[in-house]
């Protein structure tokens, strides 16, 4: 019989749109030979398989024409809460159910954009300085301690979301409130992170558990906008270079760079891990990690497809790698 697998998308955060082209992606690029394959959405206390089949909580079941049916594996495309911070992921561990993946910890590790540039810190990662503000204590900032750890201008984001809402640069000092309050309508916490000037690129990566490894080409973007924003990422308003134009040096340094982390972190499946580079087409190039994406968007102009591409594989053949191991 084939595997059932649930592609589960939704959830509630801002990128709850884009979190339904991935799945419908998703669904596209399995085999359907091999897959039987349910898109299921969930959304506040609203779960169901598509296109109105409730899911029972108590062991992610659903009843179609009389009959309960169940999932052999749960592939989780949800970007942001309570996909990408170590909720959902929990709930599947406590009934036992295998799914794509990082576990709780390492997704809670990567959600929090702050935590995880002090953790990777300790392991030799070059990342932005950083300060964290949680929401109510912005008195505590000041224009001084913002110039002295960061500088201007420099950028304000949502400390524990996805990386598409609540971004703003921030060229002067009268311009932070508004940024912070664009940013706490995304997350209660913030990050103020000093602004790097360089080559910005994204790197997806996977390894089969004993077996193999996989660092996909690196896609370089060239925003037309101040920075890689919204509207750049899904309005069209950027370029995307795969592979990206970088000395063979330097692109096998990043690979590395993206191979340790996937190492550091114990990761699984797809992972994409955001990048700097400044000076790029120098030998002593510096590589900045900007963040890290353990559910990457799966659209078919999505970076990790394209890479896919890039690489010769095929995108049916990768998921079902994950799936297997």
């Amino acid at each position: 019989m084939k595997k059932r697998i649930a592609i589960i998308w939704g959830g509630d955060s801002s990128e709850y749109d884009v979190s339904r082209k991935s799945g419908m992606g998703i669904y596209s690029f399995f085999d359907k030979e091999k897959y039987d394959c349910r898109l299921v959405c969930l959304k506040k206390g609203e779960w169901y398989v598509e296109p109105n089949l409730p899911i029972d909580k108590n062991d992610f079941s659903y009843m179609e024409d009389g009959v309960k049916k169940g999932f052999d594996y749960a592939y989780i495309t949800i970007h942001g809460t309570p996909g990408e911070n170590g909720y959902l992921q929990g709930y599947f561990e406590l009934i036992g159910m295998p799914y794509s993946t990082c576990s709780v910890l390492v997704e809670a590790l990567t959600y929090d954009k702050f935590v995880l540039n002090n953790y990777l810190r300790q392991f030799g990662v070059s990342v932005a300085e950083s300060i964290l503000v949680r929401k109510g204590e912005e008195q505590n900032l000041t224009e001084q301690s913002v110039k002295e750890t960061v500088g201007f201008p420099c950028f304000v984001k949502p400390a524990a979301d996805g990386s598409s809402f609540g971004v703003s640069k921030v060229n002067e000092w009268k311009d932070m409130q508004a940024a912070l309050d664009k940013a706490f309508a995304q997350s209660d916490m913030v990050m103020i992170e000093a602004m790097l000037e360089g080559m910005e690129i994204s790197q997806g990566v996977y390894k089969v558990q004993g077996s193999k490894e996989v660092v996909f080409p690196a896609t370089e973007v060239v925003s037309e906008n101040d920075f890689f924003d919204y509207d750049a990422k899904y309005n069209g308003q950027v370029t995307e270079i795969t592979p990206a134009r970088l000395p063979q040096e330097v692109a096998d340094r990043v690979a590395k760079i993206t191979s340790a982390i996937y190492d550091i972190l114990h990761a699984h499946g797809i992972i994409r891990v955001d990048y700097i580079i400044k000076n790029p087409q120098s030998p002593d190039a510096k590589i900045f990690m900007l963040e890290i994406n353990t559910t990457p968007g799966m659209t078919p102009t999505s970076f990790i497809p394209q890479q896919v591409r890039a690489a010769g594989l095929d995108i049916g053949e990768v998921l079902a790698e994950i799936v297997e191991s």
